[in-house]
């Protein structure tokens, strides 16, 4: 099994697959200068019992990807549908029995220099093995960033647009150099707005709370799995609402969601203990219930996944 940077990882790049090691684009390009891209991030897990590598929700994904470069009027000429059979084909290609990150990017392509962009686009899709991003098995220590997160109407917050990522690696940067494990940002406003790479919920009161879409946040799909486990599994409240810093320091439990986090438990802020600095029961059957479904595991969430090395035997 090829490694994540290996230059014989089989990618889609220029319309075919090919090794990573040729695939290139030229110093002059357009994204390169001015963060003119869109890149989506899609989970597969494997599960060892079934020996079986489960592609999550890829069609959302890939629904949510296309809608996003479109902001940036980039075109993906190719289906949902397409897209995904070319990235599990990509899994089958490199023989992944492991958990894996896959990376779509489309971008403005052409070579020049000058900031107005123009109709020349392209795309790729990379899978790669790909461990726990946070390492969140007792807990995270996030601290809340002195940058604030940015706004709709600078950069849209809800797309993936490569460029507006320096928001992201400022906050994470200092968020490690001041000892944290995790950046929380504030938007404009000052409400929380969610982590430097990830989704926030806390649980106050017995509800499960995260900011709304309009607080500048990415519309997250791990957030709108833990909204449905939440609801019909565990029977609790979803409230989208504001939330402000001080909530942080005395609610019950605060958890990240994310693609490359998946779900990761936090109990400090700042120098603040969330309750008794413990992963809460709440987050605790959480995680559970998405490890559960995210590997086949839980039958009436069968319809996120898409299993790999057996639809391709069922000639899917």
């Amino acid at each position: 099994m090829k490694a994540a940077g290996d230059p014989n990882l089989i990618v889609f790049f220029d319309g075919e697959y090919m090794p990573l090691g040729e695939a290139k684009v030229g110093i002059l390009t357009h994204a390169l200068h001015y963060g003119t891209g869109v890149f989506e991030g899609i989970r597969a897990h494997w599960d060892e019992a079934s020996k079986e590598l489960f592609l999550l929700r890829p069609t959302d994904h890939y629904d949510r990807w296309k809608r996003n470069a479109s902001i940036l009027r980039i075109n993906v000429p190719r289906t949902s549908e397409e897209l995904t059979e070319i990235t599990a084909e990509l899994m089958r290609r490199n023989h992944f029995e492991t958990n894996v990150y896959i990376r779509p990017l489309a971008f403005k392509s052409a070579e020049r220099v000058g900031v107005r962009p123009d109709d020349v686009d392209a795309f790729s899709i990379v899978a790669m093995p790909f461990g726990e991003y946070l390492h969140a098995e007792k807990g995270l220590h996030a601290g809340v960033s002195s940058w604030r997160r940015i706004d709709d109407n600078a950069i849209p917050a809800r797309a993936k647009i490569c460029g507006a990522y320096v928001n992201s690696a400022l906050a994470s940067d200092e968020a490690r150099r001041c000892g944290f494990d995790e950046a929380i940002f504030l938007n404009e406003n000052g409400h929380v707005a969610e982590g430097a790479t990830c989704n926030l919920f806390m649980v106050r009161k017995g509800q499960l709370i995260t900011p709304s879409i309009t607080e500048n946040v990415l519309e997250g799909i791990t957030r709108d799995c833990v909204f449905e486990l939440a609801q019909r599994e565990l029977g609790l409240t979803v409230v989208e609402r504001p939330i402000d810093r001080s909530e942080l320091y005395v609610c019950d439990e605060i958890f990240f969601t994310g693609t490359a986090v998946g779900l990761a438990p936090v109990v400090r802020v700042d120098h603040h203990d969330v309750l008794d600095a413990k992963i809460g029961p709440i987050t605790s059957e959480l995680l559970r219930l998405y490890v559960d479904a995210t590997r086949g595991r839980l039958g009436r969430y069968k319809r996120w996944l898409l299993p790999i090395y057996s639809s391709q035997m069922a000639g899917v």
